[in-house]
């Protein structure tokens, strides 16, 4: 199909400005008043919503239940896990006044110093160790699994629409345990619940690993991540889990008795997936006309556009539609039914098409009088743009629908797999070589590097001066030892190399 309606610039032309030109394409979010915090519209908080459902009905099935703490952190319990707080200073939003009051000017100020400075939640391992501490006794009260969906502060420099900014929303999960075999095993549970939620909804293939020492979690003993790669090569962080010893059991105080009547400290961890994910799903699926949404995230995963140039085809144009939509809604898709949306918005034909062409549903059928006639569904499939209209018989077309869903849904899924697959580079052996891959200015055509690497932090300077990072340590077994490539010391690891959102 000729397209048009190409998105200015192309993914090609400039990267950076085409993610933000998608987003606005789809209208998924715009920038709002507040510096570096969004809005996020209808269609980017469906996805949101989509992806919610998702993780809660995993987390409900591995026992955990959901709760809520407070935004305000006192300072106090901030300042007792050093480490913590350390890792989190420069981002911290503090709130120091109660009240406003008008000054002699006219405008308004803050007044009423608080005795103690609240944080706004960068993170709750602090607040809810706190309530922890309160909760748990003995032995019989863990392990104790806790979830809460909320927002969180991170006073970010420079931001970018879901992908980093001031204010996201996210679910952050904190489980206590009696042992650290316990707790290491939540932590890796956890790690591959958002390794499946990644593949198997937002159709985005990762790599599971270990973060290096030097990127772990402020305060943690252990960090595991998702690893993902954008269409322009370079790597996103997508989810992470941390195992987080005793330490913030010491530092709050979590203490519970035994079976043998003894005192010991709790094992904790905590873990984590936000709107960023989102940004990932963009990155990876989107094209240059606009979003590309796989349908499990879909909030309308089949949209009827009524084409009409009278009120005669009105009426059956919406007769037909009426037909499709509730035969359609009978159908499951992965147990649930099928979402279809008939928009009779008062708006032109052409428009709707391309607003949800944009939008990136995955189905987007297009009915007028010819259809209703030959009593035919005219559709065009997302994931295939450029192959355009197809049209079948209706209860064909019912009879298809939900296998076409589970089709768009795996091919957008191989698709960034076979990318990851072709653009990751196991090749490079010697520090001249790294140099080659990554040296220049940042392009769309980039790569990760799987190699070797001694794991000394001395070796890090080589890499950054390239603004690359290790982003993680494969957990898949695979590790092929060798020379470091870094430094060509022994390694015993290896490591991913990319650049980074």
């Amino acid at each position: 199909m000729a397209v048009s309606n190409t998105l200015s610039p192309t993914r090609a032309e400039n990267y950076p400005e085409w993610y933000q030109q998608v987003i606005k394409a789809a209208d998924m979010a715009e920038a709002s008043s507040v510096r570096g915090c969004m809005i996020i519209k209808p269609w980017g908080y469906g996805i949101w919503q989509r992806l919610q459902q998702g993780l809660d009905t995993r987390f409900r099935e591995t026992g955990h239940e959901n709760c809520y703490f407070p935004l305000f952190i006192p300072l106090r319990l901030i300042e007792k896990e050093a480490e913590h707080a350390a890792g989190f200073a420069k981002e911290m939003a503090v709130v120091t006044h109660h009240r406003l009051v008008m000054g002699p000017d006219g405008h308004l100020k803050p007044d009423g110093e608080l005795e103690e400075p609240l944080v706004v939640r960068p993170t709750s391992e602090t607040i809810i160790g706190e309530a922890m501490a309160n909760w748990i006794h003995s032995y019989r009260d863990l392990p104790m699994l806790l979830n809460q969906w909320a927002n969180v502060v991170r006073w970010e420099m420079r931001t970018r629409l879901f992908l980093r900014t001031a204010e996201f929303l996210w679910q952050e999960g904190h489980t206590a345990h009696a042992t650290r075999e316990d707790a290491v095993a939540e932590t890796m549970q956890m790690l591959e619940i958002y390794r499946e939620i990644s593949e198997e909804h937002v159709a985005l293939p990762v790599i599971m690993g270990e973060k290096p020492a030097h990127e772990r979690f402020a305060g943690a003993v252990d960090t595991y991540c998702i690893e993902a790669m954008m269409q322009d090569g370079r790597a996103l962080q997508a989810g992470t889990s941390h195992y987080l010893g005793q330490n913030f059991a010491r530092a709050a105080g979590i203490q519970y008795q035994t079976k043998e009547g003894g005192l010991e400290y709790v094992h904790t961890t905590s873990w984590g997936v936000s709107t960023r994910m989102i940004g990932g799903l963009i990155m990876a699926h989107a094209d240059d006309i606009g979003l590309r949404v796989p349908p499990r995230l879909a909030p309308h995963q089949i949209v009827l556009v009524p084409i009409t140039r009278s009120e005669e085809d009105e009426a059956a144009v919406a007769a037909f539609c009426q037909e499709l939509s509730q035969r359609l809604s009978a159908e499951k898709a992965w147990g649930e039914p099928v979402r279809v949306h008939w928009d009779r918005r008062d708006r032109a034909s052409v428009d709707k098409r391309w607003e949800w062409v944009r939008k990136g549903a995955p189905l987007v059928c297009e009915i007028g009088p010819r259809d209703v006639q030959n009593r035919a569904v005219t559709f065009l499939r997302r994931d295939q743009f450029e192959a355009g209209k197809q049209t079948a018989p209706i209860d064909a077309f019912l009879g298809q629908a939900v296998e076409l869903l589970r089709q768009i849904q795996q091919g957008m899924f191989d698709a960034a797999a076979a990318m990851l697959a072709a653009r990751t580079r196991t090749d490079i052996t010697t520090y001249d070589q790294f140099r080659e891959v990554f040296a220049g200015e940042d392009r769309t055509d980039g790569v990760f590097v799987r190699a070797p690497w001694c794991e000394d932090p001395a070796s890090l300077p080589l890499i950054e001066e390239m603004n690359v990072t290790i982003r993680c340590l494969p957990l898949d077994g695979q590790d092929q030892g060798g020379v470091c490539v870094l430094t060509g010391k022994p390694a015993k690891r290896t490591a991913i190399f990319a650049k980074a959102y």
